[in-house]
């Protein structure tokens, strides 16, 4: 083991030599805009250039090779960096390939080619990856039910689920919204997109999509989603074949009993959850805590785990941040009850105490999903109607950072895993 460590960290020190001096992109306190850091790494890769992404270093820093117009770009968009010679960069990447350390060095190969899921009309709510990767200056397609159903969703890497509901109950915002001029009009667009494509119901359209994307996934695609996103798309593939939606959503009934015949085999995260026969009720199923939990404001916090660098690259990759305790934020699903979670999920931040997790993680086929409880990591309890957050005013943003963190992870070389 030691020698193959030798040889690991003589390797990466050769590779950084034929670089010469770099530019270190500081991810700690010291970084005065953590989240336009991500676009700066992001547009390195579009001009060719690979990354060193020194996992657990000054709280999950970059390098890269210096060059002029890569500083110009950084002092353009705020973003913190230094320019090392090779001997500091050399000796940065010695210590972290330390096997007595926890941190590791993960290259950034690949540009990923994103595309955010949804709808193409005005809805009353915005969405914190769409708002993250505008801010970062990260480029995404928009898609929806007609470019997945046509297969377009192969052209891409990496994909998000904008706030969704793959139920086919609307959000379940009946009993608040339904005389709403947006809702009625989100009603009959899904209604007229169902019969275009060829379905019945709009249940039956968004379960189609959901198994596409799990397709995705499992040929190699990277999947993101948060708040309703998450817990829907479980419920939607372990509903296949029954009729969860009750009149007002379908204009018929629901299959008799349909609690008893949900086919978890089918999910990805979740398993032996209830869901809500009541269609009036804002809540989905018991995987959500919003109504049950009891957490003050000031006390709403989840941890991120601490993983080993070395031995577990994908979960550590995505939990880089300058804080390992970030503040909780509510969403039609703010988090997971971890009685309902498949024991083969990875959980990397959670609120203990609770009993609930915050952000899962795991791998289906060649792919992997990724899920993230709540609306807004900057915006407590967003409502619909709300403004969008600024995130001008919030560019070190510790639970933005873990979206971001999720963007740029298929980017990386793919180590083999330990065993």
């Amino acid at each position: 083991m030691r020698i193959k460590s030798i040889l690991i960290t003589l390797l990466a020190i050769a590779n950084l030599r034929a670089n010469a001096a770099q530019i270190l992109i500081p991810m700690d306190d010291t970084q005065a805009n953590h989240l336009k850091a991500y676009g700066i790494a992001y547009w390195v890769l579009q001009s060719g250039i690979e990354i060193n992404w020194m996992l657990n270093y000054r709280g999950g820093s970059f390098m890269f090779i210096q060059n002029p117009k890569f500083e110009s770009e950084l002092k353009l968009r705020g973003v913190s960096y230094n320019v090392i010679s090779e001997g500091q960069a050399n000796q940065i990447v010695s210590e972290i390939l330390d096997p007595q350390v926890n941190q590791d060095v993960v290259k950034l190969e690949k540009v990923p080619k994103i595309c955010v899921y949804s709808p193409k009309d005005k809805r009353p709510w915005d969405d914190a990856v769409t708002l993250a990767l505008t801010y970062a200056e990260i480029p995404y397609d928009v898609i929806y039910d007609e470019e997945i159903i046509q297969g377009k969703l192969a052209l891409y890497d990496w994909m998000h689920l904008h706030h969704e509901d793959f139920t086919g109950q609307y959000g379940k915002f009946y009993n608040m919204y339904r005389n709403a001029t947006w809702y009625q009009e989100q009603q009959r667009s899904m209604e007229s997109m169902a019969k275009q494509l060829g379905f019945a119901k709009v249940s039956q359209m968004k379960l189609a999509v959901a198994k596409r994307i799990k397709e995705f996934v499992a040929g190699g695609g990277f999947l993101f989603t948060m708040c309703s996103g998450t817990d829907t798309y479980d419920i939607a593939l372990s509903a296949e074949g029954l009729d969860i939606c009750e009149s007002m959503y379908d204009g018929d009934g629901t299959s008799s009993n349909y609690n008893d015949h949900l086919d978890f085999s089918k999910t990805f995260a979740f398993r032996d959850y209830t869901l809500s026969v009541n269609p009036l009720e804002y809540r989905f199923s018991n995987i959500d805590v919003t109504t049950t939990r009891r957490v003050p404001r000031d006390e709403d916090v989840f941890t991120l785990f601490d993983f080993s660098a070395k031995w577990d690259p994908v979960p550590t990759m995505l939990c880089q941040d300058h804080m390992q305790v970030i503040k909780g934020f509510m969403g039609q699903t703010t988090a997971f009850n971890k009685a309902y979670i498949k024991p083969d999920v990875i959980i990397m931040g959670e609120n203990k105490a609770a009993n609930e997790a915050k952000y899962i993680h795991g791998d289906f086929g060649k792919g992997t999903w990724t899920f993230y409880g709540g609306h807004d990591p900057e915006d407590y309890q967003h409502m619909v109607g709300d403004p969008p957050t600024d995130l001008n005013l919030h560019p070190n943003s510790p639970g933005y950072r873990l979206i971001l963190n999720n963007v740029l992870f298929p980017a990386a070389k793919k180590k083999k895993q330990k065993t």
